[in-house]
């Protein structure tokens, strides 16, 4: 694992900038709309890149489900559909 010690840094200062543009938007700027939905699904594309890189380098649905709060069932149909088949010791799929 590789240990990143700003992670929780960087994670507040992208947190910060969303929920400015969510502000900026809801005080009347409607054409910047369609870009913070872009980023909605830059995020979710992100996101499913990541669950992706994590099952390739050998985590299993129930150490990532873990981590999100969800069941292994749900994190599998979340993002599952995104990722190629591989065999998966918990499920024998």
């Amino acid at each position: 694992m590789i240990a990143v010690v700003e992670n929780r840094e960087f994670n507040a200062f992208a947190r910060r900038i969303i929920r400015a543009y969510g502000k900026r938007v809801a005080e009347g700027d409607v054409d910047a709309l369609p870009e913070l939905i872009e980023l909605s699904a830059s995020l979710d594309e992100a996101i499913t890149n990541a669950v992706k890189g994590l099952r390739a380098f050998g985590y299993s649905w129930t150490e990532i489900a873990d981590r999100v709060g969800m069941s292994r069932q749900a994190a599998q149909q979340r993002w599952g559909r995104s990722i190629p088949q591989q065999r998966d010791s918990e499920t024998n799929t």
